[in-house]
């Protein structure tokens, strides 16, 4: 037992290695082609920094401004002071927000975490609860909605959702809030969680109703190839049926795949989270990234860039390694 237990964290650590040097490729790649594309934006970044202030300031001080943040340098140039400075941790003051890079992110994850937190949590909870349905009664009226549901929401753009759902709780109803993170007016330290809560529902509702299909779908097969294993026809023979059967072997055989792939969408909840905060106006780093795009500002792009292809890495990584895990367990016949 032992030595499987080294084979198996030897044949992770290993898996991680590989993993990591192929992202400190990608990371290179990425970076490069986005301070491209933002050096590229027509935008010029002192007109966006000054604002309506522009028609006050001399030509001497916009040359002053633009020496301090180093945008008159050429591009090349800039690059690599951006990355010398990456290299040290530390990633520039912001043109828009004018606060150093690093706190930004910071401040803006802390409201996207929440967000994609619950919205990660519920899509599983529903995605699983709807697949071990759709699975366990196959064929069935109750499969056929739910994979219809599943198909046509895979194909459904996120910010349209969010415009129906804040079309109809919102203006329709009046349940919830219009956007925004907290209630207008009201100091942070008056803002209760029950405040935080009615702000987040709705976005949430968007990121967790767009990503329960892939896990649903999954699900529902993972739950079909378990009934057609011998040992359920051998359950079933002991007279096991119903919740009974599914809780003595469908769901310890089909949890643990499932949550693998659940921390694989990970990518996808991070660009379905940038749709959903700009529609309802949270203040995350969604909203952040659009405005840096928006104005140019290349210190939190790039910073917002790398924070986010770190913050996938991870989930696609962890994926990877439940992934080993289960393989390696099946290959080593040991149960799941």
């Amino acid at each position: 037992m032992k030595r499987r237990h080294r084979v198996l964290a030897f044949h992770i650590g290993k898996f991680i290695l590989k993993r990591t040097l192929k992202f400190v490729t990608l990371l290179f790649a990425v970076v490069v082609l986005t301070f491209m594309l933002v050096s590229l934006s027509p935008v010029d970044p002192i007109q966006s920094y000054l604002g309506a202030e522009m028609m006050v300031v001399s030509e001497e001080q916009k040359e002053e401004i633009a020496e301090y943040y180093g945008v008159n340098q050429p591009k090349l140039q800039q690059f690599f002071k951006w990355l010398k400075m990456f290299l040290q941790g530390d990633l520039g003051t912001s043109l828009v927000y004018r606060q150093d890079v690093l706190s930004i992110i910071q401040e803006k994850f802390v409201a996207s975490f929440a967000l994609m937190a619950l919205s990660w949590s519920m899509a599983g909870i529903l995605g699983y609860a709807l697949g071990v349905i759709a699975g366990m009664n196959k064929g069935t009226f109750a499969d056929r909605a739910i994979k219809l549901y599943c198909f046509v929401l895979a194909s459904t753009p996120t910010f349209w959702i969010a415009i129906l759902l804040l079309i109809v709780f919102s203006l329709w109803l009046g349940l919830f809030p219009i956007g925004l993170g907290t209630p207008i007016g009201v100091v942070s330290e008056q803002v209760t969680w029950l405040d935080r809560l009615k702000h987040i529902l709705l976005p949430a509702a968007t990121l967790s109703v767009i990503g329960v299909s892939n896990i649903t779908l999954h699900t529902r097969q993972k739950v079909i190839d378990v009934l057609d294993s011998e040992f359920i026809r051998f359950a079933r023979a002991k007279g096991e049926e119903g919740f009974t059967l599914f809780k003595r072997h469908v769901f310890r055989n089909t949890l643990f795949p499932a949550i693998s792939v659940h921390f694989a969408s990970f990518g996808e909840l991070f660009g379905g989270a940038i749709l959903a905060e700009q529609v309802f106006s949270y203040p995350g780093l969604g909203l952040a990234i659009v405005q840096a795009g928006l104005n140019s500002d290349v210190p939190l792009m790039m910073g917002i860039v790398v924070f986010s292809t770190f913050f996938v890495f991870i989930g696609n990584l962890l994926a990877d390694v439940l992934y080993t895990m289960i393989d390696l367990r099946m290959k080593n016949g040991e149960a799941i």
